[in-house]
């Protein structure tokens, strides 16, 4: 079984998965960390992020890999763990630029695919482009003003200057971040993260 969670950025995507897969007791993927730590290991080698075959060609030579787990995932490169380096407004800012490139979308798909069933997939395209044949898709959206409250709990900026950073990830993104045709569609605004997780359950045990 394969359960999807696409959505725009600071949706609540990551914290709903880990409900999820926690009340299924599988694990889950957090597709954008891949991305993260492209981002991560690409500024600090000093390559220019839209250089996407020097980025590809470092990445292969450093490989990352990633643990996913219920409870969260991590990542590793080579024997040292880069999970807790992955969240900052500098990695904010490059992520959408790396996540743009096809080349780059396939590393992260192929280390994805190889990864065993069950588990709760959690990204942008999820439901589009790397599992299509998944049973259960969700997508989730909010306001970027509700986003940027959310997301200002966890970072130092103010509210307004996160909000401004979503829409402009929000338009970079903006070819990866359709919901499938059959994802159902839920709006994270008026909602509790409790309700948005039982409202998935309630979709998948039908």
């Amino acid at each position: 079984m394969i359960v999807t969670i696409d959505g725009v950025a600071a949706s609540g995507k990551s914290s709903v998965s880990g409900g999820v897969a926690q009340a299924l007791g599988i694990p889950y993927v957090s597709s954008g960390l891949l991305y993260r730590a492209a981002t991560l290991l690409g500024l600090e080698a000093g390559l220019e992020l839209q250089d996407a075959p020097r980025l590809l060609a470092h990445l292969r030579a450093h490989p990352v890999r990633l643990e996913p787990l219920a409870a969260g995932n991590r990542v590793w490169q080579a024997e040292q763990e880069i999970t807790d380096r992955l969240h900052s407004t500098r990695i904010d800012r490059g992520v959408s630029v790396v996540a743009a490139h096809p080349a780059v979308r396939a590393w992260v798909d192929e280390q994805l695919r190889a990864l065993p069933e069950p588990f709760v997939a959690e990204g942008r395209d999820m439901g589009t482009n790397v599992f299509p044949h998944a049973p259960h898709k969700f997508y989730l959206t909010a306001s970027a003003r509700i986003r940027a409250e959310r997301r200002s709990q966890e970072r130092p900026e103010n509210i307004p200057e996160i909000e401004a950073a979503l829409l402009r990830r929000d338009e970079l993104d903006r070819g990866q971040i359709a919901p499938a045709p059959d994802a159902r569609v839920l709006d994270t605004g008026p909602m509790t993260l409790d309700q948005v997780i039982q409202t998935i359950l309630a979709d998948i045990r039908g």
